[in-house]
């Protein structure tokens, strides 16, 4: 894929309903190339609460739940859990407040959709791309444990919710397999359940890479290498949570955000690239045959839907960690929750993107909504050209990459809606769609045993597809030009109003 280099406009576009699309004419820049410093910077923002002494089976829990649906909540460092190691820490909520903006590597006084196209137009538009670089060592190498000396219960892994089936150490993680094939390297996140000091159960959905992997190697009959990283830096994380193309490392697009390749050590077990910066690295393998009990967990839509089954079990050989180890912890909770967030700003620009690339001309924004978890309900605004233009850009939104996996909603408005703002979004489609003729139904599309809305009987035959809905909430276009005006003020004349009377809101 060819690169490009990219300046950006440093005029803002307006969109919506005041909303701009913001483009600095500052590159983006990652103060951070680990957790620790990503830690500083967010001490530096006066946004971490340290705590102490809460238990992991279940304070810890009780704190990220009501931190999560939050957006100007702490990001919360807890320390001295009983019955873990020493020193140890678990890290959660990280991506709140003005260190969501620091996360990604831009202003702090960017709104949310400014931020998400900041990533689209820096970093998702070009998924510039610099390999990792082998190192012979690293700060995660200062504690290597392998035999009798394996016990992953000591870190400080909380049981999250009160209905889990255990402990998970592996939800603010990324697993690193190999493609038995060709050899490619995908780190994804999939959660990770504690069975015991020696052995995890790992789950993954019907359709993800790594779960396409872990098939090949069971009908192979081979075991699979697996390298979970549980204390990577927070953008590391994110990517193993994006929707990357196939065939494409996330540690290829890291080194391509950060301007320098991410050093990695290779795997004494697996041989797999393990970053050398990482907190805690657990590397291991999944033997064909090996299953055990995994579940039940409370999943992203906010529901208990995968049930107890059973699932790969993975041996572990060896763990790796720094002195005084923080676990990351990014728990989903009923939406929204922190997972919504940064959902919605990275999937809201890759979405953009997708539908871009896809032939369809003219779209403005796009946003993948927190209330659905960046999945269930998508929003496009685009300026319409010709009949059918709203259509086309709601169906390719509900099956690109981005839109295609366990969607629901898909609303397509005018540029003059700020697809951030679901009450904006909402009256576009209240006031500008018909039931009866501007709802298209497309059955058959891609879910998840995840979905809570799969009938039991369909779950039982493993018949894991759902229907989409795609609404046309534009102004129609044979008669759009005898549509009602809007009673209220064009971007321009809105901040104008805010430049002349914005004090007078301030109280």
């Amino acid at each position: 894929m060819a690169q490009q280099n990219f300046m950006p406009d440093p005029m803002a576009t307006p969109i919506g309903n005041g909303a701009t699309a913001a483009r600095s004419n500052t590159a983006p820049f990652l103060p951070y190339h680990d957790l620790r410093q990503w830690l500083e910077e967010a001490h530096k923002l006066g946004e971490v609460q340290e705590v102490g002494g809460l238990t992991y089976e279940r304070d810890i829990g009780m704190v990220a739940e009501m931190s999560a649906h939050a957006d100007d909540a702490p990001c919360f460092v807890f320390r001295d859990v009983p019955g873990t190691m020493p020193g140890s820490r678990l890290l959660v909520n990280f991506f709140a407040g003005k260190r969501k903006n620091m996360t990604l590597g831009f202003s702090t006084e960017l709104s949310k959709l400014e931020l998400s196209e900041s990533f689209r137009v820096n970093h998702a538009g070009m998924l510039k791309r610099i390999p990792p670089k082998f190192v012979e060592s690293g700060p995660v190498m200062q504690n290597v444990v392998t035999g009798d000396a394996i016990d992953v219960t000591k870190f400080p892994a909380p049981q999250w919710h009160p209905k889990d089936g255990g402990r998970y150490i592996g939800t603010g993680c990324y697993n690193i397999m190999r493609d038995p094939d060709n050899g490619w390297i995908n780190c994804g996140t999939y959660r990770v359940m504690i069975h015991d000091a020696k052995t995890l159960g790992f789950y993954i959905s019907p359709g993800k890479h790594g779960r396409v992997m872990r098939d090949k190697y069971a009908a192979r009959g081979e075991r699979m290498p697996v390298a979970i990283v549980c204390g990577g830096d927070p953008m590391s994380f994110l990517m193993g949570s994006s929707e990357v193309p196939q065939g494409v490392c996330e540690l290829d697009v890291i080194g391509g955000m950060r301007g320098q390749p991410v050093e990695v050590i290779k795997g004494p077990i697996t041989g797999l690239p393990i970053p050398a910066n990482a907190e805690i690295v657990i590397e291991g393998f999944v033997e064909p045959g090996n299953v055990r009990e995994e579940g039940p967990f409370g999943e992203w839509t906010g529901y208990y839907a995968s049930d107890e089954r059973p699932e790969p079990v993975i041996d572990v050989k060896a763990i790796y960690h720094r002195h005084e180890p923080i676990l990351l912890g990014c728990v989903p909770q009923r939406p929204p929750d922190e997972i919504c967030r940064w959902r919605a700003i990275v999937r809201s620009a890759l979405l953009r993107e997708n539908i871009e690339k896809a032939g369809v001309p003219g779209i403005t924004a796009a946003w993948a909504h927190e209330v659905g978890n960046a999945r269930l309900l998508l929003a496009v605004a685009l300026k319409q050209r010709y009949p059918g233009h709203a259509k086309q850009a709601g169906h390719i939104a509900a099956q690109c990459h981005v839109g295609a996996y366990c969607g629901r909603y898909v609303i397509v408005v005018d540029d003059d809606i700020d697809v951030s703002n679901l009450e904006e979004v909402i009256w576009a489609l209240i006031t500008r769609s018909d039931p009866a003729t501007s709802i298209d139904i497309v059955r058959g599309a891609w879910s998840t045993p995840l979905d809570p809305r799969i009938e039991p009987e369909r779950r039982a035959v493993g018949d894991y597809t759902n229907s989409r809905a795609i609404i046309d909430a534009c102004r129609p276009w044979h008669w759009r030009d005898k549509f009602p005006a809007v009673n209220m003020p064009t971007p321009e004349e809105r901040r104008e109003g805010l430049q002349r009377f914005g004090d007078l809101m301030k109280g």
